[in-house]
């Protein structure tokens, strides 16, 4: 088949990997004129270095990244609120944190020695005769020729959600982050996903990433994240830096001291969170995977992961369903119950995290200090944490 794949995010990259490795003629549609990844540090859940396995490529982020074993959350005086291991869920299992740059070097590296195909500067504004063979029409004003199947992978933010479902529930969180990719303070490469949380307004996080690209000669890198309402961006930046690093390291030093060398707001990006829920992930001959089919928040850590199972599945499916129009409903019908899970469970968890509530807080710390010391609450904690869904069986 002809298959166009708009975005070249992990779900796009993913996805032309594996079915231009399957002999398709796949081209990549990207608006950026250089594709580069957004974002700082992500980590691969699991069954998202399972899904990565697929492709060849666990061993490279496994050698880029870092062993995170476990999830740790504290109050600033030092209380664990969450202590959850991976090996709960199932022995062996491990999480790995990477810079997102490295994933896409990977990723992107695998779709180019298969075969497939780039337009950059291309970023796409709708789609025609999705029914029967999809056009794709460009920023620019150009019509493509036509394409047996389209994959639309672009994004927490399509903008061609709606055309595959009118219908589609798009909700933007009023709380972000600022992230930052800083040396560890300590030299160390593998360690915990380890938090702070006062009440659920502030939530302090360091993730072990591995290498940095943009700095390889530093050593291992963390992903730092603080917690922000996207309207108190402006009095962030009012307030100065200086007061922003004082307030972190009051909170907790060893982040204080992993910030300390950012000299100005640039070194901090920012992220806003969306919540997308589609009806239906296809439409004739066009299909939505990964965060453009199911965004949600960052809580539990699965857009990644939800992207590269999406792909892997989409093309086994295609291998094993035809025509393409059945194999497009069974592919979606295999995806969307795990998805749909995830979704409700970021959508329960966000505002425990991430809110003005005071009670909601006190209760987190009470129901997941409880919770972990519970087998049977602690393991399906695990088992969710690990990407899998609901626990087996």
């Amino acid at each position: 088949m002809r298959v166009a794949v708009i975005g070249s995010g992990v779900a796009g990259l993913a996805g032309a990997a594996h079915l231009a490795r399957a002999g398709h003629a796949v081209t990549i549609f990207e608006r950026f004129k250089t594709p580069r990844p957004l974002g700082a540090g992500l980590l691969l859940q699991p069954a998202g270095l399972a899904a990565l396995d697929r492709l060849g490529l666990r061993a490279g982020a496994e050698a880029r990244g870092a062993r995170v074993s476990r999830l740790l959350g504290r109050t600033p005086t030092g209380r664990t609120v969450l202590d959850l291991r991976y090996a709960h869920g199932r022995p062996g299992d491990i999480g790995i944190g990477i810079h997102r740059a490295s994933l896409f070097e990977l990723l992107l590296t695998a779709a180019q020695d298969a075969g497939a195909q780039w337009r950059t500067g291309a970023g796409v504004v709708r789609l025609e005769n999705m029914e029967t063979a999809p056009r794709l029409r460009l920023e620019s004003g150009e019509t493509t020729a036509p394409f047996d199947l389209a994959l639309i992978c672009d994004g927490a933010h399509s903008v061609l959600r709606r055309q595959v479902c009118p219908d589609a529930i798009e909700r933007v969180y009023p709380w972000g982050a600022l992230w930052a990719v800083r040396p560890d303070p300590d030299g160390q490469r593998h360690g915990d996903l380890d938090q702070v949380y006062d009440g659920c307004r502030v939530m302090i996080g360091l993730l072990p990433i591995g290498d940095d690209p943009a700095d390889p000669g530093a050593g291992p890198a963390v992903s730092f994240f603080w917690s922000l309402r996207t309207d108190e961006l402006a009095d962030w930046r009012k307030a100065g830096l200086d007061a922003f690093k004082a307030r972190v390291a009051g909170y907790w030093p060893r982040a204080g001291a992993t910030i300390d060398g950012v000299e100005e707001f640039g070194g901090f990006s920012e992220a806003r969170y969306l919540d997308g829920v589609c009806r239906r992930w296809r439409n004739g001959r066009a299909v939505l995977i990964g965060d453009a089919a199911h965004a949600m928040s960052p809580q539990l850590g699965q857009g990644a992961n939800l992207a590269l199972a999406d792909a892997a599945t989409l093309s086994d499916t295609l291998a094993d369903e035809a025509p393409l129009t059945r194999a497009l409903p069974r592919f979606e019908s295999k995806r969307r119950p795990v998805a749909t899970y995830y979704t409700w469970m970021s959508r329960a968890l966000t505002p425990v995290f991430q809110s003005d509530s005071k009670l909601l807080g006190w209760l987190r710390d009470l129901a997941m200090g409880l919770g972990c010391r519970l087998p049977l609450i602690r393991n399906w904690m695990a088992w969710t944490l690990a990407g899998r869904g609901r626990m087996p069986g």
